[in-house]
């Protein structure tokens, strides 16, 4: 494991930009960026686009590690180049932000109010390749719909099952059970994953650690208990569908919580924005979800 990039992730003031959407959001994300269907005829210019996309966003002046202390990148981000050299690499070398890759395979289908991940059949494979682009880290995400006691636990149980894979390849897990924030029974749901993720953490191998990425709970403060555990590196917060505003201020209630947003970063920004008024628009948002990360609030 790069030690540099250990301090970065585990101590450094900053948040993790979320820049990892795959196949099925890919279109949305595109779109929100001003880029219509119908300016691909295959997935390959598609992704060809949203690389594009990154890249722009990756390579604009406030996109650095004084504030932006982590990118998580989608498989086909870590496969294609920067300028020449491979994104991991150049994220690292040339802006100091420290590289995390999604790996999992998607959602399976909704049992017992939960979205567990598909079985993932070539992780060992895709992980060697990770260490060998200078990973640092992965993310995988998993949905709970319901305050369902068995499913929650079931979700819970599979994230650090595959986590406990990842740290054998000398990389950082992001466990990523997001809960819907539209659920009518939200904060019960959030009760009952704290309490189950709690039990996993003394399952987390002697002299590891792991990383969270939870939904912004409705209970400010409620995974401090998680945040304060030594077997955690960081806890951050995912936006979850959240306007920008609305995210950053709940995260500013949440103290030693960190952001990991997607759409709330790139909120605003725009295939038709000449590069000035991009990398404005960017700067912006990065000052405002680095302040939220950062500056915290009596509740």
């Amino acid at each position: 494991m790069n030690k540099d990039m250990a301090t970065q992730a585990g101590h450094k003031n900053g948040f993790i930009a979320a820049l990892d959407q795959s196949g099925g959001s890919t279109p949305k994300a595109l779109k929100l960026y001003g880029i219509d269907e119908s300016a691909w005829s295959n997935e390959a210019q598609m992704f060809d686009l949203v690389h594009q996309m990154r890249a722009r966003i990756i390579k604009s002046p406030a996109f650095t590690g004084d504030k932006v202390m982590g990118a998580i990148l989608f498989e086909q981000t870590m496969d294609r180049d920067i300028d020449g050299t491979p994104t991991a690499q150049y994220l690292w070398g040339n802006r100091h932000v420290v590289p995390f890759l999604k790996v999992d395979g998607g959602l399976a289908e909704a049992k017992d109010g939960v979205k567990p991940m598909k079985p993932m059949p070539t992780l060992d494979a895709l992980l060697k390749r990770a260490v060998a682009k200078g990973i640092f880290g992965t993310k995988m995400r998993s949905v709970i719909d319901a305050a369902n006691p068995k499913g929650i636990a079931d979700v819970v149980d599979q994230q650090f099952e595959v986590g406990r894979q990842i740290l054998s390849h000398g990389l950082v897990p992001i466990i990523e059970p997001e809960v819907t924030i539209s659920i009518a029974d939200k904060a019960q749901a959030e009760e009952i994953l704290l309490a189950e993720i709690k039990k996993h953490l003394n399952g987390v191998p002697e002299g590891k650690q792991v990383m969270l990425k939870l939904s912004l709970p409705t209970k400010a403060n409620l995974y401090k208990p998680l945040i304060d555990d030594p077997r955690v590196m960081r806890v951050v917060a995912l936006s979850g569908g959240y306007p920008r505003d609305e995210a950053n201020d709940m995260l500013k209630h949440n103290v030693g919580m960190i952001a990991s947003f997607s759409r709330a970063l790139t909120e605003g920004l725009s295939a038709k924005q000449s590069d000035a008024e991009f990398n404005a628009a960017l700067a912006a948002a990065i000052d405002s979800i680095f302040d939220a990360s950062s500056v915290k609030v009596a509740t």
